[in-house]
């Protein structure tokens, strides 16, 4: 079975950066997508970046032009570079591993960004 290992949350001030990396514990066959999610408390998860097999990426209206996706040539971890961040950007980020015929999810990291 497949797991998902994040990293990279924290706390920080509004304005800083923090970078999340998820790993994949051993090779995923027939990727479709990465991306990263997030659930801030009493809303629903929602998409924040993905990144398809073919390179293309997609983010939130309210990450764009903050947030980065990028991931390894590998396809074993995928990145979210994180600038500017506000306290709108709080939440539990999830990464996500789409492949044909399953969805592999971490277990999530907390960011919190608070003066």
């Amino acid at each position: 079975q497949v797991q998902l290992v994040e990293s990279g949350g924290g706390l920080v001030q509004p304005g800083g950066s923090l970078r999340l990396s998820c790993t994949a514990s051993r090779s995923v066959g027939s990727i479709v997508a990465m991306g990263w999610y997030r659930q801030a408390p009493g809303k629903q998860r929602e998409l924040v970046a993905v990144i398809t097999r073919g390179g293309a990426t997609n983010y939130a209206d309210t990450v764009m032009g903050r947030f980065t996706i990028s991931r390894d040539n590998g396809w074993s971890t995928v990145y979210l570079q994180m600038n500017s961040l506000k306290p709108e950007d709080t939440a539990v980020y999830y990464c996500n591993v789409r492949t044909y015929a399953y969805d592999y999810w971490g277990q999530g990291t907390q960011v919190t960004v608070s003066s």
